[in-house]
């Protein structure tokens, strides 16, 4: 059996995608059926080329970067307006509002 068989065989049909879309509780039509399917099968043939790659020896990224990130300095840029803000509120009671029930 050559590749190209072997991915023939592998490959979602209509059918398939559909019993997924069962089990997922999705309503799909026969149309998008066969959409999903089509765009299945290419994501699964391109992992699959992404496997013939040699990786043995290669270390993963934590970053792509070759430096890491600078942080910016953690320093207070505006002054707290709490009371204020607090002082035209309908309703406050220990610095925190007070709002309507919403769930009984």
């Amino acid at each position: 059996m050559s590749s190209s068989d072997t991915q023939q065989s592998s490959d979602l049909d209509a059918q398939t995608v559909s019993k997924i879309a069962h089990l997922a509780r999705l309503s799909l039509n026969d149309t998008q059926c066969t959409e999903f399917a089509t765009s299945l099968n290419k994501i699964l043939h391109m992992m699959d080329a992404l496997k013939a790659f040699d990786t043995d020896g290669i270390e993963p990224l934590k970053s792509p970067f070759d430096h890491p990130q600078p942080l910016r300095a953690d320093i207070v840029s505006e002054r707290n307006h709490r009371d204020a803000y607090q002082a035209i509120s309908p309703a406050v009671q220990d610095g925190l509002y007070l709002v309507p029930r919403v769930i009984e």
